[in-house]
């Protein structure tokens, strides 16, 4: 992996960065008195790198601000999840032409309502690999205060093993909307996608139903994000490190999707 390889990087004497085979090795006290840009090979030493831990160099990026943010803990997602769940979902939502549900109760001490609204295309449901679907969970508070891990995730992990899309909502008087966006607007996998707080306008749950109208529609998250007026996050990789080669230390930023 990169961590362990950065480490074997610094035991050594020398590193030789290969790109640019064609050129000439150039001092680095050079590349920083030159105006850039400009492509240079270097022969060098990697001094430090930054952060130290590989988990810590991936970020959610936002194009149209420009800003970086961490990405959210699963802990995050769950107290999210817990917060949305005390309210009961609205059973007047549970009939419309562009999707269906099942709700139904768990067996652990009924403590769970559950519903999951299936989306249609051409008023039929398409095969779990085909399908998105929405879900909306519902805990007592009682039995969210005696059991605080109420297993929601876990669920939700579940069924993206089993459908092509999952979107967690909840119910309101008038219609389903998203979550905060400080949790996810999809789980697409093992993938979870986010949305930037200040740079959406977040747009009815029924939005939805223009890509489910389409002859094969693909659920894509960035046409899914569109619609639901969500700029979306991308993941993205970052490091910096330093480089030396006795004639001075050149800063190097890595940035890349």
């Amino acid at each position: 992996d990169l961590e362990s390889h950065l480490q074997r990087c610094q035991q050594l004497s020398v590193t030789v960065l290969t790109d640019h085979q064609d050129l000439n090795n150039t001092e680095l006290k050079t590349i920083l008195s030159s105006m850039a840009p400009q492509q240079y090979r270097i022969r060098a030493k990697l001094r430090t790198y930054k952060p130290q831990r590989l988990y810590q160099s991936i970020k959610l990026h936002c194009s149209k601000c420009n800003s970086l943010q961490e990405v959210p803990l699963g802990d995050d997602f769950d107290l999210i999840l817990q917060g949305s769940s005390l309210t009961a979902p609205n059973t007047e939502l549970h009939n419309a032409s562009w999707y269906d549900t099942v709700m139904w109760t768990t067996q652990d001490q009924k403590r769970r309502k559950i519903a999951i609204f299936f989306v249609k295309k051409n008023e039929m449901v398409q095969q779990p690999e085909d399908t998105l679907i929405m879900i909306d969970f519902f805990v007592k508070k009682k039995y969210l205060l005696s059991y605080p891990q109420c297993g929601t995730l876990k669920e939700i992990w579940k069924l993206t093993k089993r459908f092509k899309c999952v979107i967690p909502v909840r119910s309101t008087e008038d219609d389903l909307e998203l979550l905060d966006l400080s949790a996810p607007f999809l789980l697409k996998g093992n993938i979870k996608y986010y949305g930037k707080k200040k740079c959406s306008t977040p747009k009815p749950i029924k939005s939805l139903s223009s890509i489910a109208a389409e002859q094969r529609p693909s659920w894509e998250p960035t046409e899914i994000a569109q619609v639901l007026g969500i700029e979306p996050l991308q993941y993205v990789f970052i490091m910096n490190f330093t480089l030396v080669d006795g004639t001075g230390a050149l800063n190097a930023y890595l940035f890349d999707y």
